[in-house]
């Protein structure tokens, strides 16, 4: 239930989409009911209603298996132990927990368990693949439907044994039906794969019970044990006493009796004691006392259960016929010699023939009446005297059972049959005439297959009742060890009796399996500490549980002492498993590849890496190296001491210094300064001083430079120092180059000053003389440039200007006028009908483009006349 509401939680809770919610091409409410259900304004409330409905039901759902996951683990942690020792091997999923089983099992017992039969099975149910099924040679799940023998109780899947049953009643039937048809099948009978115990064909299983056989159909508990009900067991005990199982329904047989009884000991010469119920015969040591078969002695054996031993005592008896005499058991004191007795009967002529015996001899067997040899007369004669032959035909039957003796009466057996006859032979296949007394077989083989259905008869002449097959079987058994031993038979083999013992390392922990299982089968889990020895400098491994293979390398620190005398920090060393790749080249392509192994090696200790304080060569540092790298060493700085320039210091790598007189200055063999000077230079000046390295101050720069004028036409050349050094008035000065300056004013004329620096003067300085035009450009005027820049000289047009202005507007309103009117004739001529509606739109369009041509054409003629008056002021200005 828990698993159901996880996953409907999960769906609804996290907005998962169902395969309900969208189409066939992803898209939501594809699907024709739901469309019609949006498309319905009426039902769309209700709809998105019932959606919110089954969402919240699939949360609660969901919150409520959450609920009771977590009190299953709250109940599993608080009645388990948890050990805190990592294993090699985890448990499978599938384990149970079968300690915490068992003591629940055992709970309304109180026997003794240690020897008892009842744990190994409980220990093979809980224990996932300790249990096979011995038909299929497969695991028995913890799932599985399963059938348990009454007799062995060994476990097997429900669908094995009834195929076997089957299958067995079948083979049984086949063979019986062919010597007797009119067999009844319904008497044949099954037997338990394991033990060969026989069960009816109404024992089949066809439903499948627990092992107490309440509850049909028992479903899995990972708190009870598998295949079980969880209640009580209730079967009769065996031996049979009148008490009941208390355990909860197991595999197995049934413990002993715990019950408490009053019983008496074998001789019953001691009171009763309080004992188990199973373990109630007891014997109290002291002599048995009865009477002994000899009927003259006691027992004198200790107390004991059954009948008292025959009587040991010895004496000299005589045999039967009292010849002799031998020391013979008191319980058996008759006994016969081998001497003949010889005694005369009464007739006085013959002895008795018979051995030892005991009594009279009896009669002579000679007297009385007898017979001939063929038994036809009878006389009465002495003993002495012999019976005649009577003369007539023997008469007796002879030994072929067809016909008689011929010959006279006679003493001994008849002859053989001498007559000739057509006989058939034994399989009735053939015909021959020859003597009675003889048999006929022919030489036929037998095509006859025997009833192991595997081998043909091939017997000569057979009548049809072929013989058993004596082959072996000699298949090969389903543990796939060991091959059949049993006579030929049909159908499948019995499984293998035997079994193989499965422990662990330490063999502490066993398990048995059947025969064709201990190579899969795993070795069982021992909670035991392992005990191998270490493989490793250390007194004793780590502590870890018992497991199969090879241990886990050592964890442990080294700690072994090093040369240079610390101790070797790293995890222990001296058995690591190393992968070893052969490089050997093959001698062909038949030779097999090698491939790669493992090998435990010991590896030597690492460096050491304890950090140790070394200084360099220069003592620029003092810095910590490990201890396995300490040598002399350059820092790789450069040396750094003052050289004899008082400007630079040596550039050598660090080294070892050698004649210095402090450790600031250079040594004798230090590096010599030989680089130019480099001392810093004036401000403005970037050119260097071009003397080897000096002490003092460096000369004045005399290089020439080269600087642009202020109006930028010419270049100058200018000692450095003297153009650093000299003030603003004279860089001024030296900088210009006294041409006529190529500047212009903002007013677009040229400056009138030398070459100089700095924005040329103001425009209200220009006296350049310039020519003005009216707005109508008319009427122009020639005037200074400063003057009509700043507004104070300007040309307005006169009456004769103003009239031919007005003039221009007048014709441009008529022409608007104009065109309206035509526009309107145009439009008047449209709605004329639709016969001229081609020509009349071709007449419109020539009137419109016409009048829109008259516009443009003004518009054209005053841009034409702007464009001229702007081109004629800018040729009178550059004239200027």
């Amino acid at each position: 239930m828990s698993g159901r509401g996880k996953s409907r939680g999960r769906g609804r809770g996290r907005g998962f989409t169902s395969a309900n919610d969208e189409g066939f091409w992803g898209k939501p409410n594809s699907r024709p009911e739901v469309q019609l259900r949006q498309n319905d304004t009426g039902n769309s409330a209700k709809y998105a209603a019932g959606l919110e409905e089954e969402r919240k039901v699939g949360e609660r759902k969901f919150a409520d298996a959450c609920k009771e996951i977590q009190k299953n683990v709250e109940k599993y942690i608080a009645t388990h132990q948890f050990d805190n020792v990592e294993s090699d091997e985890e448990d499978d999923d599938d384990d149970l927990e079968e300690d915490g089983i068992i003591e629940k099992l055992y709970q309304g017992y109180s026997g003794e368990r240690s020897s008892s039969r009842t744990d190994q099975f409980l220990k093979d149910a809980c224990k996932t693949g300790a249990q096979v099924c011995l038909v299929c040679i497969d695991n028995i799940k913890h799932a599985d439907s399963v059938w348990s023998c009454k007799e062995c109780f060994c476990s097997f899947h429900m669908s094995c044994v009834q195929k076997w049953a089957k299958d067995s009643i079948y083979q049984l039937a086949e063979a019986h039906l062919e010597s007797d048809p009119h067999f009844n099948k319904s008497t044949l009978k099954w037997c338990c794969p394991k033990c060969r115990n026989e069960y009816a064909q109404s024992d089949i299983p066809s439903r499948y019970y627990c092992y107490c056989g309440k509850e049909e159909d028992p479903k899995f508990d990972p708190w009870l044990v598998p295949h079980s009900c969880g209640e009580t067991c209730r079967k009769l005990l065996k031996p049979e006493c009148g008490h009941y199982c208390f355990l909860l329904c197991h595999p197995g047989p049934c413990p002993p009796c715990p019950s408490m009884v009053q019983s008496k000991c074998y001789c019953g010469s001691q009171p009763a004691q309080t004992r188990r119920c199973s373990a109630k015969a007891w014997s109290c040591g002291k002599p048995c006392g009865g009477l002994l078969r000899c009927g003259q002695h006691t027992c004198e054996e200790p107390c004991h259960a059954d009948e008292c031993k025959p009587c040991p005592r010895q004496s000299l008896q005589p045999c039967l016929c009292g010849s002799g005499k031998k020391k013979r058991f008191c319980a058996d004191p008759t006994w016969q010699c081998d001497k003949v007795c010889g005694k005369a009967y009464s007739c006085g002529h013959h002895e008795c023939k018979k051995v030892c015996h005991s009594g009279e001899c009896g009669k002579c067997p000679s007297s009385g009446p007898r017979t001939c040899p063929c038994g036809k007369t009878s006389h009465i004669l002495p003993c002495t005297e012999k019976i005649p032959s009577c003369g007539d035909t023997c008469g007796k039957q002879l030994a072929c059972g067809i016909h008689y003796c011929a010959d006279r009466c006679h003493k001994g057996s008849c002859a053989a049959c001498l007559q000739f006859c057509v006989k058939k032979c034994r399989c009735g296949a053939r015909e021959k005439e020859m003597a009675c007394s003889k048999e006929f077989t022919c030489e036929i083989k037998c095509k006859n297959i025997k009833d192991c259905r595997r081998h043909n008869c091939n017997r000569k002449c057979c009548e049809g009742n072929c013989p058993p097959c004596e082959h072996l079987c000699g298949r090969t058994l389903s543990c796939r060890n060991h091959k059949c031993k049993s006579r030929c038979h049909p159908g499948p083999c019995y499984p293998c009796s035997l079994t193989h013992t499965i422990s662990c390392s330490c063999k502490a922990t066993t398990i048995t399996v059947p025969c064709g299982r201990e190579k899969n089968t795993p070795p069982p889990k021992c909670s035991k500490l392992c005990r191998k020895p270490p493989a490793c400098h250390h007194p004793a491994r780590a502590k870890h549980k018992c497991h199969s293979g090879e241990c886990p390398q050592c964890r442990m620190m080294c700690s072994l002492k090093l040369n240079c005398g610390h101790i070797c920090p790293a995890l222990c060393h001296d058995a690591v498993p190393i992968k070893i790749v052969s490089h050997k080249k093959r001698a062909g392509p038949w030779e097999p590849v090698e491939g790669p192994r493992i090998e435990i090696q010991k590896k030597p200790c690492p460096p050491c890496q304890v950090p140790v304080p070394t200084t360099c060569f220069g003592n620029h540092e003092t810095v910590n190296w490990p201890c396995c790298d300490i040598r002399p060493h350059s820092c790789g700085r450069k040396c750094g001491r003052l050289s004899a320039c008082t400007n630079h210091t040596c550039a050598r790598e660090c080294h070892v210094v050698e004649g210095a007189v402090n450790d600031k200055e250079a040594g004798k063999n230090c590096a010599p300064c030989e680089e130019l000077c480099s001392k810093p230079r004036p401000d403005g000046c970037s050119h260097t001083c071009g003397k080897p390295c000096h002490r003092g101050k460096c000369s004045f720069c005399k290089q020439l430079v080269k600087v642009k004028c202020h109006c930028g036409l010419n270049n100058l050349y200018i000692e450095c120092h003297t153009l650093n050094s000299a003030a603003t008035d004279e860089k001024e000065a030296l900088c210009s180059c006294k041409n006529h300056c190529n500047k212009s004013i903002s007013c677009s004329h040229r400056c009138m000053k030398e070459c100089h620096s700095g924005p040329c003067s103001d425009p209200t300085s220009c006296r350049k003389r310039v020519t003005i035009r009216c707005p109508c450009r008319r009427i122009k005027k020639d005037a200074i440039c400063h003057l009509v820049i700043s507004g104070q000289v300007v040309v307005e047009c006169d009456e004769v200007c103003l009239e031919k202005i007005k003039a221009l507007e007048e014709e441009k309103r008529r022409e608007e006028e104009e065109l309206k009117r035509k526009e309107l004739e145009s439009l008047e001529k449209l709605n004329e009908g639709r016969k001229h509606k081609k020509k009349n739109r071709k007449h419109v369009e020539a009137e419109v483009a016409e009048s829109q041509w008259t516009i443009n054409k003004w518009m054209m003629l005053g841009f034409f006349i702007l464009i001229f008056n702007v081109l004629i002021y800018t040729v009178y200005n550059f004239n200027q």
